[in-house]
Formats: C-alpha cells, structure tokens, sequence
C-alpha cells in the first residue's frame, strides 16, 4: 500500500490541543472537513463515536487509531495527530495516548482501512520512530518517516 497516496500533508496536526477523546476526535475531523475530505461531518463523527462506544481504539505504546465506516466517504481517508503530552484514550494498556491515526472508510469496504492500518502501526510500533515522529519538523517528515520501507 503506497502510505504516500493516502495520507497528505494537510490533514497531520503535530500539536493537538484537545484535552480528552472527545476533543481529539473532533480536531482530526475538523482537519478532514477543512480540506473537503469529508463532506458531512455529522456522518463522519456518528461513526467513529458509535465504534468508540463498542470498545475504546486506544491500543498500545501511545497509539489510538478511531475508525469508523459511513458513506459519507468515497474512498478510505486519513488524518494524523500527535498529542505531545498524551491524553487519556481508555488504551488497553492504560498509558496515555500520543499518536492518533483516525480513518473513515466506505460503509460497504473492508480491504483499504485494514491494510493501512497494518503498514502505519508496523511503523508506529517501534520507539525510535515514535521520537522521530515526535521531533518532525512537519508533515512532510512525518509522511517520510511513516512511508519508508
């Protein structure tokens, strides 16, 4: 999966501000909005809050990946966030989160979200790029760190 076609510089925030789940959630999709990646919002967030709902996308290592499935999306869309002092995500390890990899995707597709999920949290995973991602100058850097074989 070519990381590069899916995720662009427009839609990763190196600084979100939001304090709790909620707050982060709406920052990414705020960014997915502003950059006309999804029109109804409303739609949007219905999804992801009902798969939170279901059990927490907060998983390990500081990783939260909140995903859900609407039609309001034509093809899998991506937004990056970094919370550089964490925020609570209910994780299954109970650690703050700090990396947040939020995708929608066609109600009717499972493939696309699946294999990208699994390429970034291969990379998200290991430590040392976790601090590079942390230290990125932008969101090109971090679209080259997350990309590189």
């Amino acid at each position: 999966m070519n990381i590069r076609k899916i995720m662009t510089k427009d839609v990763i925030a190196l600084d979100l501000k939001g304090q709790n789940k909620e707050e982060v959630i709406e920052e990414l999709l705020d960014l997915l909005c502003s950059t006309g990646k999804v029109g109804n919002r409303k739609a949007a967030q219905k999804a992801i809050l009902e798969r939170e709902k279901k059990m927490s996308t907060g998983m390990q290592n500081g990783i939260a990946i909140p995903h859900g499935k609407s039609d309001c999306v034509d093809s899998l869309v991506v937004a990056v966030g970094v919370h550089k002092e964490g925020i609570d995500f209910q994780s299954l390890d109970q650690q703050p989160s700090h990396f947040f990899i939020m995708t929608i995707s066609p109600a009717n597709r499972t493939g696309p979200h699946i294999q990208f999920l699994a390429e970034v949290s291969r990379h998200l995973t290991d430590p040392d790029i976790q601090q590079r991602i942390l230290r990125a100058s932008g969101p090109d850097a971090v679209i080259d760190i997350l990309a590189a074989e």
